[in-house]
């Protein structure tokens, strides 16, 4: 199947359908052979990375521009990407196929740090539970960033791709080449990327702590003998040096290295269309401390890893008029964080963060398309997965005197220990699609239900207290049960020969939901001394996307957009911490003969719906609205040069979404950036 997408400047969320027919109609486009299911109004949104201009910090910055995609800014990197309302892993977020989970007990380094975003070509954001063929979990969604190298032609040269960008809020510097030889039998790729910023200034021209250094480096090596089979093995380091943030806490180091193989290939007689194997291996090293970079009261240091290994077997299989996906996957996740303090001139242990937490999930799941008729499918999945977790040192104590084990943390708010865990859990979709009106109208309604299984922070963390405060204590619970998600989603879309329009409204009924909260004497929590904890809760998310356009002739088109998601913790009858506001765009774009020129403004409401209780939110948020002016000029589809201000009104704002401060009762709300002069070009060879 093909996606038509058009190219806008920054970026514009795709529909589906009759979305698709319109994008044929603007001058610039580009089509793309996807390998997947077809996609749906509001649902999936596929973005070529080459369509991508601007200034962005990270992918889970870019990210942020998508309809029902916001995030969570701790300093200048590292942006977390938030999912309708859902973090951390209720998105599944591969990196070409592997899982990257950050070694940060706080969120610092999110998958999304670990992927420089001009070394993919595609990125695909999935909204909700529409596919079980990638993990278990994913109730927010999932995003893929996803390599293509084409085989070579017979007579091919090589391929060259290089860039470089500048911002001028934080005095922001990247470049990055990409260089690729080979044949018809293989092909051998080396992308490479530097990138660091300086703190930048808010609205009010204060420094927000944001510096950072970044380089990275990825090897490809492919084996192509026939047209319809792929080899591939893949090496890729990143490294990140002098990462400053709001907090006490800042991050001189931090080093991902992942090795990818993977085999796809191609029948050409039989049921099995293709096959596709893929075997991952991440490492993740990340050091935090208070010393490196500013003066502390008592110097404390915490190096973390987490070591990922995992892979996936799937085949598509034609019968009849049905297509089948079946497919078995693993990936068992290890992570290790102790914080030390120094003391007496000495360091010793204080509290064993992470105390080697080690999660496996292995599942098998099985996914179909049929076509009912030439307007109408119906698709549906069903997966299964056996999780085991276990924290190896939770009995160990720290060498500071008077700091308690992670065993002892747990008996002391929980009334048990880290005993080994085991979980059965099955998920699965069923969707109906209908095409109306020679497919200028089309529509789709889903109900899934997902299963998630709490992450090793959730289960596991052991911080001690500091300062002789027990509110900064921070104690997982190894008696969580599974999050179900179970959800219904309605959406449509329409277009004309001048507009297009789609929308999607999603409910989701969660039980057992996983949440942070302070210590109060809840039910199965034995004190009331404010300490962070986890829970079982059950909740409801609810919401709406919508998002349109009209060409006013060959060269105008106006485009708007709108999200909205409501969250309630419904056994204690208050909102659900870190839950984004209405938010919106609108932007004018003119387009032709190469020359795309443009303005966006974006916003959103205020936030009155905040849970301070928790200790996460700060309180309710004031509305703010930005307008941002971008231009780009494209020549021969060799090169490009694309330039912009963004917050053109140098406004001060912060969005809802922010973070506590690490192992600090203190919390801050993160402004972000002020005006900002950017631009950036690329040269193709």
């Amino acid at each position: 199947m093909q996606i038509h997408i058009a190219r806008s400047l920054l970026l514009l969320s795709i529909a589906a359908g009759p979305a698709g027919t319109m994008a044929a109609e603007d001058e610039l486009q580009l089509t793309i052979p996807i390998e997947a299911r077809r996609p749906d109004p509001g649902s999936m949104v596929v973005i070529p990375v080459e369509d991508i201009a601007g200034s962005y910090a990270d992918t889970g910055d870019f990210l942020r521009d998508i309809p029902g995609v916001s995030g969570v800014r701790f300093g200048g990197l590292g942006i977390d990407p938030v999912i309708r309302g859902q973090s951390m892993n209720r998105i599944n977020i591969l990196l070409d196929g592997a899982y990257v989970y950050g070694a940060c007990p706080n969120r610092m380094d999110p998958p999304t740090s670990y992927a420089p975003l001009d070394s993919y070509e595609r990125v695909t954001v999935i909204k909700g539970n529409q596919t079980v063929r990638y993990g278990g979990g994913g109730s927010g969604g999932t995003v893929i960033l996803e390599r293509e190298t084409p085989r070579f032609a017979a007579d091919e040269g090589p391929r060259l791709r290089v860039g470089a960008d500048y911002a001028s809020n934080g005095d922001s510097r990247n470049g990055y080449a990409d260089a690729a030889a080979g044949g018809t039998q293989g092909f051998a790729r080396a992308i490479v990327a530097h990138k660091r910023a300086d703190n930048y200034q808010d609205g009010d021209g204060r420094e927000v702590r944001s510096a950072y250094r970044e380089g990275s480096g990825n090897l490809i090596l492919g084996y192509t003998p026939n047209a319809g089979s792929r080899y591939e093995l893949g090496v890729e380091s990143v490294r990140t040096e002098d990462t400053l943030y709001i907090g006490n806490m800042d991050s001189p180091e931090s080093q991902s290295d992942t090795l990818r193989l993977k085999y796809a290939g191609t029948e050409r007689e039989g049921p099995f269309e293709t096959v596709q194997a893929e075997l991952y291996s991440s490492s993740v090293h990340h050091v935090m401390d208070n010393y490196s970079f500013r003066t502390p009261v008592m110097p404390m240091r915490v190096p973390s890893d987490s070591d990922t290994r995992g892979g996936r077997l799937s085949t598509e299989v034609r019968s009849a008029r049905v297509d089948w996906t079946f497919g078995i996957d693993y990936q068992g996740n290890r992570r290790e964080a102790v914080r030390s303090i120094e003391m007496m001139s000495a360091w010793q242990s204080e509290s064993l963060l992470w105390p080697d937490a080690d999660i496996t999930q292995a599942g098998m799941f099985a996914e179909l398309q049929h076509p009912l008729s030439a307007w109408s499918r119906v698709g549906a999945g069903l997966r299964y997965d056996r999780v085991d977790a276990a924290a190896h040192r939770a009995g160990e104590t720290p060498d500071a005197a008077g700091r308690l084990s992670p065993e002892a943390l747990y008996q002391l708010y929980y009334g048990t220990g880290a005993e080994t865990a085991r979980e059965d859990n099955l998920g699965g979709f069923l969707r109906y699609e209908r095409d109306l009106a020679r497919r200028d109208l089309s529509w789709f309604a889903a109900v899934s239900r997902s299963v998630r299984t709490a992450d090793a922070t959730e289960r596991y963390m052991a911080a001690n207290a500091t300062m002789m405060d027990p509110s900064t204590r921070w104690v997982g619970n190894p008696t969580l049960a599974p999050e179900i998600h179970r959800q219904l989603e309605l959406g449509f879309s329409a277009g004309g020969t001048r507009w297009l329009w789609s929308g999607t409204v999603f409910y989701d009924d969660v039980r057992d939901h996983i949440l942070r909260d302070r210590a109060d004497g809840q039910v199965g929590v034995l004190r009331s001394d404010g300490a962070s904890i986890y829970r079982n809760v059950s909740a409801e998310l609810y919401g709406a996307e919508t998002e349109g356009s009209w060409r006013w002739n060959s060269a105008w088109v106006t485009r708007v957009s709108l999200a909205y998601v409501r969250a309630t913790n419904t056994d204690d009858d208050r909102p659900m911490a870190q839950t984004p506001p209405l938010e919106g765009s609108l932007a004018l774009e003119y387009d032709h003969a190469g020359w795309q020129w443009g303005g966006k403004l974006r916003w959103a409401d205020e936030q009155t719906r905040a849970d301070t209780a928790s200790g996460l939110d700060l309180g309710p948020t004031a509305g703010w609205g930005v307008l941002d002016l971008y231009g780009r000029y494209r020549w021969d589809q060799r090169g490009e040069l694309a330039l912009g201000v963004d917050n053109v009104a140098d406004r001060t704002y912060a969005e809802h979404l922010t973070r506590e401060a690490a192992f600090d009762p203190a919390v801050y709300r993160v402004n972000e950036p002020g005006r900002s002069f950017w631009v950036n070009a690329s040269l193709r060879f």
